[in-house]
């Protein structure tokens, strides 16, 4: 369901995206609502599909993923077959945070973690290679994270 949302809402939504773990009552008092009203909100942002979920952003390095890559990857055919194929095995993989179906002369683009040049090695060889129509992949290394953010603007939107 597309509805658009007013002021209140991307206040509310604005304060999720900074600490979802702020208290309701904290929250209801910064938009300047009900406790009860800002449940009734934000329970409605969630039904409609606005929230998706909530989730708890790890520091990959200080759990010992010192790797972050970029692999992009071209399947040999396209029919319905070896995608799904494709899009099947790439759920299974842990080390895959993210996965795109792109324009350009790569078909995917994969943001994967790894711990080190090893673990890469056996990702690439072990995981990725050997799966059924794989044609190219090519990998970068990440050297350093400029900015890497889950924060969706929603003031950007121009309004009528």
């Amino acid at each position: 369901m597309n509805r658009e949302l007013d002021d209140m809402d991307r206040a509310v939504l604005e304060l999720l995206q900074q600490d979802a773990r702020m208290t309701q009552t904290d929250m209801a008092r910064l938009v300047d609502l009900s406790p009860t009203g800002l449940q009734k909100r934000i329970r409605r942002l969630e039904e409609d599909g606005i929230i998706e979920r909530y989730a708890t952003i790890l520091n990959k390095e200080k759990l010992g993923f010192d790797m972050l890559c970029f692999v992009q990857v071209t399947l040999q055919r396209h029919n319905t077959e070896a995608v799904e194929n494709f899009r099947r095995a790439v759920q299974t993989m842990p080390e895959l945070l993210e996965c795109h179906h792109i324009t350009g002369e790569y078909d995917y683009l994969l943001k994967v973690v790894v711990q080190n040049r090893k673990h890469l090695e056996q990702f690439l060889l072990e995981t990725l290679t050997p799966l059924p129509g794989m044609d190219k992949i090519r990998t970068s290394l990440v050297l350093s994270e400029i900015k890497a953010t889950t924060v969706v603007p929603l003031n950007g939107k121009e309004k009528d």
